[in-house]
């Protein structure tokens, strides 16, 4: 563990789950992953892809009366002054801030509903987003991209100016977060705040690698998930039939409702 890390960067993600079991033998059977304590207690996991750590597990939704979901978390340097100036522009903290071993957290949700993490504490030295067993990326999808990505910039600090190579970049219909270079979010506009479909309602979005998408994609379905989205289907140049193309992407429903995307790129 490393306390120091860039305030404003994706430091985690987590997916606050009904049944902590269920969720483990989901997950290990679609991405492939194994579990250790994370020493918060039974209710907490920290999983695990190829001996490395990629994400946490909580058994929580339930007693928290929250969406099952995926949520990112973001480092700041102090997790009340943060939370102020969530409130302070018009969005809730949900839940804490809370004391932990390691630090502090508190569960929010921005001005159109997407809900996120903040944390002030020690970090994983060996997780940064884009790299390593870490996710792929993250992506807001929200109502609109200026507005989001201003009250992102004002409660984390993402500006185009920055100098530690944290910058938050438009381009084009989107905005890019970028650390050293490195792509770990972007924001996307045209979320529907009213829609009943969760996949359309504003919200942050984990990406995961796999080594084939089809095959996470089938065991998701055998463990009682659904395919939400499937796109950016590629022939294969060895095969011949349409049929036979390759799946390079798709997002997929977990058996209690929380979405994430599972990609080859």
């Amino acid at each position: 563990m490393d306390s120091q890390t860039v305030a404003g960067a994706p430091c985690w993600v987590s997916l606050l789950a009904r049944e902590l079991p269920a969720a483990q033998a989901f997950y290990g059977d679609v991405l492939g992953w194994t579990y250790r304590p994370a020493g918060l207690g039974e209710d907490f996991t920290v999983a695990l892809s190829d001996g490395m750590a990629v994400a946490g597990i909580g058994a929580l939704a339930s007693s928290l009366q929250v969406a099952v979901s995926w949520t990112p978390y973001f480092a700041v340097s102090d997790v009340d002054e943060a939370a102020a100036r969530i409130r302070e522009r018009g969005a809730t903290v949900a839940v804490g801030p809370l004391a932990f071993h390691s630090g502090r957290a508190a569960l929010a949700m921005d001005p159109d509903g997407a809900a996120f993490g903040i944390w002030e504490g020690a970090v994983r030295s060996d997780w940064t987003v884009g790299r390593g067993s870490a996710p792929a990326w993250l992506e807001l999808r929200t109502r609109d991209t200026l507005e989001a990505a201003r009250f992102y910039g004002q409660v984390l600090g993402w500006a185009p100016e920055k100098e530690d190579g944290f910058t938050l970049v438009h381009e084009e219909d989107h905005a890019v977060l970028r650390q050293d270079g490195q792509i770990v979010a972007k924001i996307r506009g045209g979320a529907v705040q009213a829609t009943p479909d969760p996949q359309l309602r504003p919200r942050w979005h984990v990406y995961f690698r796999v080594p084939e998408v089809s095959g996470s994609v089938a065991a998701a379905l055998s463990g009682g998930g659904a395919l939400a989205v499937a796109g950016d289907a590629s022939p294969d140049p060895r095969e011949t039939t349409p049929r036979e193309a390759t799946l390079r992407e798709a997002t997929l429903r977990d058996p209690d409702g929380a979405l994430f995307t599972v990609t080859s790129g």
